[in-house]
């Protein structure tokens, strides 16, 4: 699969960044700009999302598989990098450290733990909200934006969905996001699948919300058993769009995370 990709930084990538349910590769683009001069990096538009392609089903390990063969395929073999996640693109970069180690320096999961996460934000309503919108009638995206209000309240989660919207030239409304397939695949998207096992032993850097419920201390002894490395840190004022609502903090946690890798590199 051609997956779209978007560079920051000049020379070789050193860190991909998945983004979550909805999102696109550039909802990641503050943080991987503030360590984009030591930390070059990929923001990728994963499967049925933003600008690469769509297909028929959803699964956590090929969609880390194919962010991973898209890697290997860029950079060489024995390419290695830090996967950095959020929400959805956490479980997928989990997911790609746990069946591809190797090629992962470092893991950083963003509000998410490798648990169900149904209890959440409520995306079945938000998937709803946006398939229900009738895209003839619009002629502008505020028109867009004034018709999801009735459904959505919240400004800046309005902003994120419509990120969804996009204007062909000549043409007509779509949405870049496979609504129908993330749709049926909500129990999949909210879970964790059972056939991903083992454990990946390199450096992990968890950092959740304080304000969000997705990552509890309940989550800790799976996270460990999973990944014994991980080191769990609370953003505070946060809540799970910490990269969006707190990105000065989140940053500064990931250059510090960087910043430990390099010595393993002898850089």
């Amino acid at each position: 699969m051609d997956l779209h990709t978007t560079s920051i930084g000049g020379g070789t990538p050193r860190v991909a960044y998945l983004h979550g349910l909805l999102g696109q590769g550039k909802n990641l683009a503050t943080i991987a700009k503030m360590v984009a001069e030591t930390d070059p990096g990929l923001l990728y538009d994963l499967p049925n999302h933003g600008r690469s392609p769509w297909d028929d089903d959803f699964g956590y390990a090929s969609m880390a598989d194919a962010v991973a063969a898209d890697l290997r395929d860029r950079l060489g073999r024995s390419a290695t990098v830090t996967v950095v996640g959020h929400s959805m693109g956490g479980k997928t970069a989990m997911a790609m450290a746990l069946r591809h180690p190797s090629l992962v320096r470092g893991l950083v999961v963003l509000d998410i733990a490798p648990d169900d996460s149904s209890h959440g934000y409520g995306f079945h309503r938000l998937i709803g909200a946006l398939k229900g919108l009738d895209l003839s009638a619009f002629e502008t995206r505020a028109d867009a934006d004034a018709a999801l209000a009735e459904q959505v309240r919240e400004e800046g989660v309005r902003s994120f969905l419509l990120q969804n919207l996009h204007r062909a030239p000549g043409g007509g409304w779509h949405w870049l996001a496979n609504l129908d397939l993330l749709e049926r695949a909500l129990p999949l998207i909210s879970g964790w699948p059972a056939g991903i096992r083992g454990t990946y032993d390199g450096p992990v850097l968890w950092l959740r919300g304080g304000d969000s419920g997705y990552v509890t201390e309940e989550h800790v002894p799976t996270m460990k058993a999973l990944f014994p490395r991980a080191r769990l840190v609370t953003i505070k004022n946060a809540g799970h769009w910490l990269h969006a609502e707190q990105p000065q903090a989140v940053g500064k946690s990931l250059a510090m995370f960087l910043a430990s890798l390099r010595p393993e590199l002898g850089r």
